[in-house]
């Protein structure tokens, strides 16, 4: 009898839990993690706040002209008008919680939407109906492509002059070549834009001008637009037809699909990434943002739609190996986004401030509450959560535990940076790190009074701490402080933030100097060594002989290039051990070329012939020789010194494009292209990057401030007799 009872209550507690656990996976399902991506002035942070604004999340609709955006939050975001810092907020909609990052879109800042789009399952890429796919577009385009992040596309501005969606929809197509399939129609055009039709329902959706909520109406399609719109969903029909199996045979037999269909297909597609669902709008009058959030509900990625987390495996401190149950040290392994599976979370951005630190985790599998001890993969220490936060910017609500899936703030970590797992500690694995971006620009940072020597200090280890692409360093020669960074707003921000966090410190900023690098023009052969070291005991010897050859062509070609190293020993005469000990030693020796003490890079070394000694021979005296040999070699070849060049992308009234092009030339500009957009005209150059500190000013001087400009590295080339 007792047994018959306890073995109903077990039923019982296992359907229960159960079905906790399916409810759980179906909240999951409801998540949208996403951002928001564009070039700058495309208007992601006004997407973003019409977003929160429909979503009951904010009361009034914040502006980024009067500085009253939720995202923008920052004293310098405010003054500047543009993003710099990413933003995470969070709201609901339709029954789905979306946590939404919305990026920078200055290239300064571009490392911040790497770090976002680490933990992004899609994105929104927001683009300007009049320029359509910039710069900048393309660029943060390729980043989310690295990280297979699905996006759908919002054409913005459609209220415009000269708003052309078709035109949009194909430079989409040109420049960024994905099947750009687009599911609405705009009813009126530039100033007249009204609303659109859907392509999917055959509805007409047109908004009025009402400061409120309720501005969206639902109607037929206008008869003037009807002949139009039939045309536009069979050809929308045909693309889906021609990419999707399931709906390729629906149309063999219908000639046409059905809503449902699309949708599905719709949805596969962007999740495949094999197209982009395009919509467009005005999300300043508040046109089209209602059907931009289905689009997100609809198309857009679950964290359970997305693959399984993949990480390398490591040694599980004091759980007795439960680790190596799972997997073997180093080993790869997938975690699913499972609630109930040991904890894995990644830190993707960190903020120190003089009241405490705040971590930012995704969390990929498992379930993290207040007052757990966490395991710091990377580094092997133990961290305590003492409060789990939802972001709102920079507003917070205490939650007491967060599920795989969630985006959240934690207090309590102590240690973690910028890209370490967090994880159980009776299951650690380490994900891989968000990739931070090389600084190419630098400047020295001083206190102006020697009493705040120490506290300039604390405030640069601090910014280096919440952005890892700002580096702090000692410059052994002068012994002064250098801050380097992804280029001029980059640490202008920067520096200006330590002004401000740290009330009376008072800095001055030497002139910023580039990131050069040596390369070799013409190489050297059969360039000889011996390394020998007796000092009465063991001693040392190794002879090498290496060959030094520019790589991949003429130099410049290889922009920056790399390092390749090969043998062509044969006989034994060098064995592989000792091969490997000279390719270490080459590549310690690319870290000071002999024209400035630059790193080298661009060239193949080979290694031809050497000699061992039976005795003394070792990976220590081969990897000696290697980094002395070829820095020997390098003297003997013909050098070169590169500097970092970008391609620069001036926008500008017709009128002003001349005086543009002669100030582009004096900077050693190559002009590469001049394309008309109005009455206004984007002029394309590749600049050398040390000619364009100061360029923001002398641009709106020479525009009477209609000028604007957009960079993007563009890699090195050989710099000037002088320079060097």
């Amino acid at each position: 009898m007792r047994t018959d009872v306890r073995r109903t209550h077990n039923a019982v507690t296992t359907t229960a839990s159960t079905a906790a656990a399916a409810a759980v996976l179906a909240g999951i399902s409801t998540v949208r993690n996403l951002g928001i991506l564009a070039h700058v002035d495309a208007g992601k942070t006004t997407v973003t706040e019409r977003i929160l604004f429909l979503a009951g999340e904010t009361h009034k609709r914040g502006e980024v002209h009067d500085g009253t955006t939720v995202t923008d939050c920052h004293p310098q975001e405010r003054e500047r008008g543009i993003t710099i810092f990413a933003a995470a907020v969070s709201c609901l909609w339709d029954g789905h919680r979306i946590n939404l990052i919305d990026t920078p879109g200055h290239v300064d800042f571009a490392d911040e939407v790497e770090r976002s789009l680490r933990v992004l399952d899609g994105a929104v890429a927001v683009f300007d109906a009049v320029a359509g796919v910039e710069p900048q577009s393309e660029s943060v385009w390729r980043q989310a492509d690295r990280h297979g992040v699905p996006r759908i596309a919002f054409v913005n501005k459609m209220d415009r002059a000269g708003a052309d969606l078709d035109a949009a929809v194909a430079s989409i197509r040109d420049r960024l070549h994905p099947v750009p399939l687009a599911v609405q129609l705009p009813v009126g055009r530039e100033g007249d834009f009204t609303g659109v039709v859907d392509l999917l329902t055959m509805r007409a959706l047109t908004w009025d001008d009402g400061p409120g909520r309720d501005g969206l109406r639902e109607g037929p399609v206008p008869e003037e637009l009807r002949a139009e719109a039939e045309h536009r969903r069979r050809r929308l029909d045909e693309a889906v037809a021609g990419l999707h199996p399931a709906a390729l045979e629906e149309y063999y037999e219908h000639t046409a699909l059905s809503t449902a269909t699309l949708a599905a297909a719709l949805r596969d597609l962007t999740h495949s990434g094999e197209a982009v669902v395009v919509l467009c709008g005005s999300a300043y009058r508040n046109r089209g943002v209602e059907p931009l959030l289905a689009a997100v509900t609809a198309y857009l990625p679950s964290p359970l739609d997305v693959p399984a987390v993949r990480g390398s495996a490591v040694g599980a401190a004091g759980s007795g190996g439960a680790a190596g149950a799972e997997s073997s040290q180093g080993a790869e392994v997938e975690r699913a986004a499972d609630p109930a599976g040991p904890l894995t979370a990644l830190v993707f951005k960190v903020n120190v401030t003089a009241s405490g630190r705040l971590t930012y985790l995704r969390l990929y599998t498992g379930t993290l509450r207040k007052g757990d001890t966490v395991l710091d993969a990377t580094t092997g220490r133990t961290e305590r959560i003492a409060r789990i936060l939802r972001v709102q910017a920079d507003s917070h609500t205490e939650t007491d535990s967060a599920v795989a899936g969630d985006i959240v703030a934690v207090i309590g970590v102590k240690a973690a940076r910028m890209g370490a797992t967090l994880c159980a500690p009776g299951s650690p694995l380490v994900l891989e790190p968000p990739v931070t971006a090389e600084p190419v620009v630098t400047v020295a940072v001083e206190a102006r009074r020697s009493v705040d020597t120490d506290r300039l200090a604390v405030a640069l280890a601090r910014l280096a701490e919440e952005d890892p692409s700002l580096v702090v360093r000692t410059d052994p020669e002068t012994g002064q402080r250098v801050l380097s960074g992804l280029g001029e707003l980059h640490l202008e921000v920067a520096v200006e933030k330590i002004r401000r966090d740290h009330n009376g410190l008072e800095v001055t900023v030497g002139r910023p100097q580039v990131a050069h690098r040596e390369t070799v023009e013409r190489g050297v052969t059969g360039h000889v060594h011996r390394h020998v070291k007796q000092d009465g005991g063991a001693g040392q010897f190794a002879q090498v002989v290496i060959d030094v050859a520019p790589l991949d062509g003429p130099v410049g070609a290889q922009e920056g290039g790399g390092f390749v190293f090969a043998s062509t020993v044969t006989g034994g005469r060098v064995p592989k051990e000792y091969v490997q000990a000279v390719e270490a030693g080459c590549r310690d020796a690319l870290a000071e070329g002999p024209l400035g003490g630059h790193p080298v890079t661009g060239l193949r070394v080979t290694l031809t012939d050497g000699a061992t000694h039976s005795k003394d021979s070792s990976d220590l005296a081969f990897r000696t020789a290697g980094r002395t040999a070829l820095r020997d070699a390098l003297r003997a070849c013909r050098m070169v010194l590169l500097e970092p060049v970008v391609e620069v992308t001036v926008t500008v009234p017709q009128e002003a494009v001349g005086g543009v092009l002669g100030d582009l030339a004096a900077r050693r500009g190559r002009v590469q292209g001049s394309d008309p957009h109005g009455a206004a005209a984007a002029v394309t150059a590749v600049v050398p990057l040390a000619e364009l500190f100061g360029y923001a000013t002398a641009l709106r001087s020479r525009t009477q401030g209609r000028g604007t400009f957009t960079t993007r590295p563009a890699g090195y080339a050989p710099a000037p007799a002088a320079a060097r």
